[in-house]
């Protein structure tokens, strides 16, 4: 999970049918760069990275077999 570029926040707006100019997309990765910067450091160790359906039953510590 590395921070995204303006570049690449263009092509997901454009793909979910909201393109953006170029100084927005800039904005957006201004924006939320500080908080892909946050989660490196725990980026694809949190139980919830690999399936979200499962967050809230491994939060509560409980685990079917």
């Amino acid at each position: 999970m590395t921070r995204p570029a303006p570049k690449e926040i263009s092509a997901i707006a454009a793909v979910a049918g909201l393109p953006v100019s170029a100084e927005v997309a800039t904005r957006i990765a201004n924006s939320i760069g500080p908080a892909f910067e946050g989660f490196a450091a725990v980026a694809g160790t949190l139980p919830f990275d690999l399936e979200p359906a499962t967050f809230v039953v491994v939060q509560a510590g409980k685990v079917s077999k």
